[in-house]
């Protein structure tokens, strides 16, 4: 690398690491997004005993202290309700987990050392040294964030390294730079949970196939394919998708000679990827104590043999298989009725997840790979010649991650933005790489391939002015994204609100599938409980396989009747029950009537946080899918200029940018009265 080379990727990663550590504290550690709340809940319980320490008791899933998929007996934590020697569904990869606690170890014993030595309003010093003094509830997802991030910058510089070796400095250096600012990325780098950890080690073994690829020495081989063995193990451990990466190890494998070497470098390959797995996921070989999964209400029959039919870690990954397939209805996932397999992933990477310039340039570049792949140049006049190209070519290597991943992931009924990430810095390294292909074309159009060096010079002009503008777009959008960690979380204003103006005991509705208020906090030097207001669900979104009947209505009008508040949190709902009146019939006319008043409540707090630059507001639309018209008051709300990229995925908004609202009973209707306004 050259001096300029290293200095352009030094400021590359630190843009990445300040996108990635801005704002840990995004929610104020009150644990909004689900995923992470339940993997820090665990994570308070696990204990590594000392190596010297080990006994047979913790190897047994029934005693064991870092088991998983069993709360310990006898465990406890500050601040939060610890089950008793009861199975737990923990369908996780352990891998982040267990580094997690590992971290939050860590820096449990350097933080009394290092944090009087440090500004005490500094992240590092009050959230992940913990100089705030927080609960090992709240220190665990500090740390597990900061890890996340880290991984995450970790994941910028693989991808540099991977673009470097497949097609060169400049390649490696955009690809990295567009990872850096993909508010994908940005956004699950602040969530402790497992995908940006999967994505790690799958981009750390893609490299390391591609080093073996073309490694001219053996023993540099062997080396190389072992390391990637390793990574896949830990991928594997972090998230069951990664199996998929057996097909490119495979391949090296057997593009690298002889059927008798291909033989001994597979079953080696395989074999330390399964030592690892096994070594950082002890529980999933070990914990076979679960209840046989017979029939279960949400995920129906689970086909496991009848061997493994208890084993804890086997039925996590059928029931994850059951939701993606949409063979488990979930409330949480009727959002993707109606999404088309393949274009909706796309799309919403378009709209929201790289943004309409970066997502056009990955996409775009995954098309141009397959397509170098595939087709044969005007020198193979035989299947035996393409082939022998594509043993060379090590872009073959990645592809055979994407593509099936695409392919398989791309068919899900469940489509969440963030089943994406994994494939995403291979998308921009062959974005980046389309971008150089096209600046150097277009040059030699210009007549300046008469010249080699001239043409480089102006191929790269060219790329770099292409390349430019979509990093001025994407970096704006980085920008906004970023600046909504300025402002405070809408569940958390709205909890302060709720404190401030309503009585104590005062129940407050809220929406079944969402969060409720208000949260836990301290105000003033005082604590103040959830429990003070008590909650009740109306039930829009369930029993949609038992019909929406006449009952179901007015049991919800009952409450409506009987409360003076409702909150709704998010779109989780009202962005999903108006789009299936065949199946809501009755609930799908619900949000529309509130909105509009016409069942005696009022809109009388909405809050939200939108990306936001320079004054003007970047607003996903959660109504326009549904058909909804929102309350006058929310435009107002949000206040000056806004834009919007259209409709949104509810998994982007509902964690970290939700619209939050209060309605108030001020019209005191009676059930009779709303049932009239239903048709």
């Amino acid at each position: 690398m050259s001096p300029l080379e290293r200095a352009a990727l030094v400021v590359i990663l630190l843009v990445a690491a300040a996108l990635r550590l801005t704002g840990i504290d995004w929610d104020g550690f009150q644990h909004h997004q689900p995923d992470e709340r339940y993997i820090t809940w665990v994570a308070t319980t696990i204990e590594f005993p000392s190596l010297g320490a080990l006994s047979r008791a913790d190897w047994q899933p029934q005693t064991s202290t870092f088991n998983p998929f069993r709360w310990p007996p006898g465990a406890t934590s500050e601040g939060i309700v610890v089950l008793q020697d009861e199975p737990r569904d923990f369908a996780y990869g352990h891998v982040p987990l267990y580094l997690g606690v590992l971290a939050t170890r860590l820096a449990e014993r350097l933080g009394p050392a290092l944090a009087p030595r440090l500004p005490a309003g500094w992240p590092l010093t009050a959230d992940v040294l913990n100089g705030a003094g927080r609960i090992e509830f709240h220190h665990l997802a500090a740390v597990g964030r900061a890890l996340t991030a880290l991984i995450d910058v970790g994941t910028v510089l693989l991808t540099f390294a991977l673009g470097r070796r497949l097609y060169g400095p400049a390649v490696g250096l955009l690809a990295a730079a567009f990872l850096a600012l993909t508010v994908l990325h940005i956004q699950l780098a602040h969530f402790f949970t497992s995908d940006p950890y999967l994505t790690f080690f799958t981009v750390a073994a893609l490299y390391a196939l591609v080093l073996a690829h073309g490694a001219t020495d053996t023993r540099r081989r062997w080396l190389c394919l072992l390391l990637a063995a390793a990574a896949i193990g830990l991928a594997v451990g972090s998230k069951f998708t990664a199996v998929l990466l057996f097909a490119p190890l495979l391949w090296t494998a057997w593009a690298g000679g002889t059927a008798r070497r291909w033989w001994g470098e597979t079953a080696a390959a395989v074999a330390v990827a399964a030592l690892v797995f096994a070594l950082t996921n002890p529980f999933a070989l070990l914990d076979r104590t679960c209840p046989a999964p017979e029939e279960r209400p949400s995920f129906g029959p689970l086909a496991l043999p009848d061997g493994l039919a208890r084993s804890c870690y086997l039925q996590n990954v059928a029931e994850q298989n059951a939701m993606v397939r949409g063979v488990a209805d979930l409330g949480f996932t009727r959002q993707y009725d109606g999404t088309l397999p393949y274009l909706y992933f796309i799309e919403m990477q378009l709209r929201w997840g790289m943004g309409p310039l970066l997502g056009v340039v990955a996409f775009a570049g995954l098309g141009w790979a397959i397509w170098g792949a595939l087709r044969p140049t005007a020198s193979e006049r035989t299947g035996r010649a393409w082939l022998r190209r594509l043993r060379a070519e090590p872009a073959v290597i990645p592809l055979l991650w994407v593509v099936p991943y695409f392919v398989l992931t791309g068919s899900f009924a469940v489509k969440f933005m963030r089943y994406m990430q994994p494939i995403a810095p291979l998308l921009l390294i062959f974005g980046a790489a389309l971008l150089v292909a096209v600046g150097r074309r277009v040059a030699a159009r210009r007549g300046a391939s008469e010249d080699a060096r001239s043409a480089d010079r102006s191929g790269g002009r060219i790329t770099a002015g292409l390349a430019a503008v979509v990093l001025l777009f994407t970096g704006l959008y980085a920008l906004a994204f970023v600046a909504i960690y300025d402002q405070e979380h809408p569940w958390n204003a709205a909890s302060r609100w709720v404190y401030a103006n309503v009585p104590p005991g005062t129940t407050l509705l809220s929406e079944q599938w969402d969060d409720y208020l208000p949260a836990t906090m301290i105000l003033d030097g005082q604590q103040r409980r959830r429990e003070e207001f008590p909650n009740a669900e109306l039930t829009w979104l369930s029993s949609p396989d038992a019909g929406d009947d006449e009952a179901k209505l007015l049991a919800n009008l009952d409450k409506l009747a009987a409360a003076d508040y409702v909150t709704i949190l998010s779109n989780r709902v009202y962005g999903v029950v108006p789009r299936q009146p065949e199946r809501f019939p009755l609930s799908s006319q619900y949000h529309q009537l509130l909105f509009d008043g016409r069942l005696g409540y009022e809109l009388i707090w909405v809050g939200g946080r939108t990306p936001r630059l320079l004054g003007l507001s970047l607003v996903p639309d959660t109504f326009g899918w549904p058909g909804l018209t929102p309350p006058a008051a929310v435009a107002d709300a949000l206040g000056g200029p806004t834009i919007s990229f259209g409709r949104v995925d509810e998994s982007f908004v509902v964690y970290d940018q939700p619209l939050t609202m209060i309605f108030r009973n001020v019209g005191g209707m009676t059930v009779e009265e709303m049932r009239a306004q239903f048709r």
